[in-house]
């Protein structure tokens, strides 16, 4: 560390990606991206683009993306927020409804980016270990004293609250913010998301990305949804942070995204398809997997632990993530890939 860094930056423990190697061909499974590319118009729409336009600064409001994001979820524009992927928007959250030595909650085995943003924004963390069967109580979550975030579906287990689950614990927090991470959401089955519930619960916010389901974890493109007060506030910091956030190729992206349902719910019943077919087929081979409503699974194999599962299958050419948190050193997390990917992660296990 060089004489310069500051007390509070080297007191972080960053967040850790998952590896992107360069040394061979490997099939990825550790990042949960997309399986399949984004819809043809979004191709279309960047080839149509003049190049030209790169010179200037995009849209600041991002107005036509929000216009069609709020279309898409039956909301008004001022209540959509953009930003470069999920992890931004988060970001931007932690700046704008916490002061320096607040409580955030959230549930603990989760997302690795909710304490690195409690550490970096000065916060009290407060995780709440979920239940003996990786599932998150509600009750755990009732009448805390400060600000909860909850990734559902959750990561990495890929269980999931149902609706009625987050109503009861916005009802509980009349007075915090609850932050529902919907990421995954759209690979779990009716009655997940927590968009019915924004009428009656002033204090829901509702973050998206289009990383997974949409494929543009290379674009960058992430989103939230609140009252219109909530937003604005996140404006504020944006405005003082990053005022140009998404490029222009990404908001153009975007709509054209949007524009596609068709290829958009192709995608989601291939991956959910193939999902469960892994999955029958992995617990034939002795393996216990969770129940997942994302893109990817949570497994446990009788012999090795999850270390030990990731090694033998990079060893054969397959990337797939472990963790270090004491409640998941047996697991390792797969995402689903395409029929063909996932046939050759099964053709490895059988062979381990």
């Amino acid at each position: 560390m060089s004489k310069f860094l500051g007390k509070q930056a080297a007191s972080l423990t960053p967040y850790t990606p998952g590896e992107q190697p360069q040394d061979r061909r490997y099939i990825k499974l550790n990042t949960n991206e997309c399986p399949y590319p984004p819809s043809p118009l979004v191709a279309k729409a960047l080839a149509e683009d003049d190049a030209g336009n790169y010179r200037l600064y995009p849209d600041p409001t991002a107005g036509a993306l929000r216009q069609k994001l709020a279309e898409h979820y039956g909301v008004a524009p001022n209540q959509v927020f953009v930003g470069n992927g999920s992890d931004e928007v988060l970001a931007f959250a932690f700046f704008a409804f916490f002061d320096r030595g607040d409580k955030i909650s959230f549930p603990d085995p989760s997302y690795g980016f909710y304490p690195v943003y409690a550490d970096l924004c000065g916060l009290n963390a407060n995780p709440i270990p979920l239940k003996d069967d990786f599932t998150i109580d509600p009750n755990d979550f009732a009448k805390c004293d400060g600000n909860i975030i909850i990734a559902n579906p959750n990561a990495p287990t890929g269980l999931w609250l149902e609706r009625n689950q987050i109503e009861q614990i916005l009802a509980a927090n009349p007075d915090r913010l609850v932050m529902i991470d919907e990421a995954y959401a759209d690979f779990a089955n009716e009655g997940v998301d927590s968009l019915p519930l924004l009428p009656r619960h002033e204090n829901l916010l509702i973050i998206g990305t289009f990383s997974k389901s949409r494929a543009f974890a290379g674009l960058r493109l992430g989103y939230a949804i609140s009252t219109p007060e909530i937003i604005a506030e996140l404006e504020r910091i944006r405005y003082s942070f990053n005022p140009y956030n998404v490029s222009r190729p990404t908001q153009l992206a975007g709509v054209a995204s949007l524009e596609d349902e068709t290829h958009f719910q192709w995608t989601l019943e291939k991956v959910k398809a193939t999902r469960e077919r892994v999955t029958a087929r992995l617990r034939e081979l002795g393996l216990d997997v969770l129940p997942s409503a994302t893109n990817f699974l949570f497994v446990t194999h009788p012999r090795l632990d999850g270390r030990e599962l990731y090694l033998a299958l990079r060893e054969n050419g397959i990337l797939v993530r472990c963790f270090d948190h004491p409640r998941t050193l047996r697991h390792a997390r797969i995402s689903v890939g395409s029929d063909e990917e996932m046939d050759a992660l099964l053709s490895v296990i059988e062979k381990l």
